[in-house]
């Protein structure tokens, strides 16, 4: 964690940064996706501007999320986007008391007795077609073709007592997560090369069973393929599995994934703006209803077609539900 408080937490320049601090920097995307990749000569060199461009966009990006809003009844009432979020304040307080990062917080050293976390607030949301009523004059209309808005899958991420610290642990967060990303891809790689394997394997099997049987006056077996087929597969797949590369060549090909992914940090995750216009019922309006609320949102998204809604909470502990002790209450009943 050294290196990342002192990348994510000095006030360097962007793209400035002491050089042992991008080397271990770069060891750490070395250790997140293949270590082997250090038996690929030059690595560092290939990693440097890949790794200082991803800093870059993560402080960046964690640096564009808004200031914390005080989410406790009294912001509930004043705040669209937790009225939005959440059913009712003490439905909102439900979640987070229920929160296990926040309760694991809560109970170390660090968070023990505080008085006021910061964290982020991460949920899916997504648009449903319905028929509900609708209010046009004086006249209510039934099997309104409307659309609302819902959001689930509530957890914290980061809690801390100070906002720095918990924007300095959410920019790590970033960077292993693209790290995790080219992980992902390598993994597939992987994957899909051992599957050619196996096909490649396969069919030399089946070519050799084929010569030995030439003159055999057997009935050839149902679906069984003709032996220029089979080549011409066999064929196919060992390209496959040359355009993959083989040992020294299968590092490098990781090393560029890692390369790329870093290099393409901004199209790897991302944020932007989710502008709403809801009913108090979470109703989706049209933009300037005067019967709506406005509400801005930040959304984030990666490559893999993930996303959700992103919102930095204050949360004062004293607020939550209290907890009651699961070995006290069970000594209740013995």
């Amino acid at each position: 964690m050294k290196l990342f408080q002192s990348i994510f937490g000095g006030r360097e320049a962007v793209g400035r940064y002491p050089e042992t601090l991008l080397e271990m920097a770069t060891e750490r995307a070395v250790d997140g996706s293949d270590p082997r990749l250090r038996l690929v000569p030059g690595y560092r060199k290939r990693l440097r501007e890949p790794v200082i461009h991803a800093i870059d966009h993560v402080i960046a990006l964690v640096d564009g999320i808004p200031a914390p809003v005080a989410a406790g009844r009294d912001g509930y009432r004043t705040d669209f986007r937790l009225a939005a979020l959440f059913a009712s304040a003490e439905e909102m307080l439900q979640v987070f008391g229920r929160d296990r990062a926040l309760s694991d917080y809560l109970s170390g050293a660090e968070g023990r007795g505080a008085e006021r976390v910061i964290a982020l607030l991460l949920a899916r949301w997504e648009e449903r077609n319905i028929l509900g009523m609708d209010l046009v004059g004086d006249q209510v209309r039934r099997d309104v073709a409307q659309l609302t808005v819902s959001f689930s899958g509530y957890h914290l991420l980061e809690p801390r007592t100070r906002e720095e610290e918990c924007r300095r642990f959410l920019k790590r967060r970033a960077f292993d997560h693209l790290l995790a990303l080219a992980l992902g891809q390598i993994t597939e790689a992987r994957v899909e090369r051992a599957d050619l394997t196996r096909q490649r394997d396969l069919l030399r099997r089946k070519l050799q069973a084929m010569k030995r049987g030439t003159l055999s006056f057997d009935l050839p077996e149902a679906g069984r393929s003709d032996e220029a087929g089979l080549q011409a597969e066999l064929d196919a797949v060992s390209r496959q599995l040359q355009g993959l590369g083989v040992d020294a060549g299968v590092l490098k090909a990781h090393l560029e994934v890692v390369a790329e992914r870093l290099e393409e940090a901004e199209r790897q995750v991302w944020s932007q703006e989710v502008d709403l216009c809801l009913s108090p019922m979470n109703i989706r309006l049209e933009p300037g209803d005067p019967s709506g609320r406005r509400i801005v949102l930040q959304e984030l998204q990666n490559a893999r077609g993930e996303r959700a809604v992103m919102l930095p909470i204050a949360i004062a502990p004293r607020d939550l539900p209290h907890r009651e002790d699961l070995v006290t209450a069970a000594q209740r009943y013995l």
